[in-house]
């Protein structure tokens, strides 16, 4: 698994999947076109841009350049890189037939090509320097998850980190992880 410094923003949910079976770091989803109403979440992905750089992984389809330009315009340009998938015709397995253009997107991509051109990107590869993550079970223990009040305890942690209410409890993870040591969460979580 490759461990990387930038956040990177794909469009689906499936696109999420396939990475963050190569990729450990945070990945947002636009939703698709979602993204032009999302406020909330642009604000986010530009937050990101600034503090660790973002990579956009689109699908090369249409849809996918219009949402990274979407993107691009109103990030500066040396906090983004890009990257694009080749244009493979043929159509991803969940689907019954391909895509209106008939190219295969992100998720159709085989794991092997998607490193390679990460790599071919130069992202900023990172050593873990935190051998004690915060884990489910953490977020479970804390009542951030699982519990009665979890909802509402979440909704306190994002807040009080000033994300998103939008980031499931896996994103808030991995940004919890990639941001500060597990001391640093659990002395937040007391003065919660």
């Amino acid at each position: 698994m490759l461990k990387i410094k930038e956040a990177v923003i794909v469009e689906g949910r499936y696109d999420k999947l396939k990475l963050s079976n190569i990729l450990d770091t945070l990945i947002i989803e636009t939703n698709g076109f979602g993204i032009y109403k999302d406020k909330e979440k642009i604000e986010f992905i530009r937050r990101l841009a600034n503090e660790r750089g973002i990579i956009i992984l689109t699908d090369s389809d249409h849809s996918g350049f219009q949402i990274r330009h979407f993107l691009s315009s109103g990030i500066s340009k040396d906090k983004i890189k890009h990257i694009y998938i080749p244009d493979i015709f043929g159509k991803e397995k969940r689907k019954d037939k391909p895509s209106k253009e008939g190219k295969l997107g992100v998720e159709g991509m085989s794991e092997e090509l998607l490193l390679e051109l990460l790599e071919n990107a130069q992202v900023s590869s990172t050593e873990s320097n935190n051998d004690n993550p915060v884990t489910n079970f953490d977020m479970f223990d804390f009542g951030f998850s699982g519990t009665p009040n979890a909802k509402q305890n979440k909704k306190k942690l994002l807040k009080a980190l000033d994300l998103p209410e939008f980031l499931s409890t896996n994103s808030l993870l991995s940004y919890i992880n990639s941001s500060m040591s597990r001391d640093d969460f659990i002395d937040l979580v007391n003065k919660l």
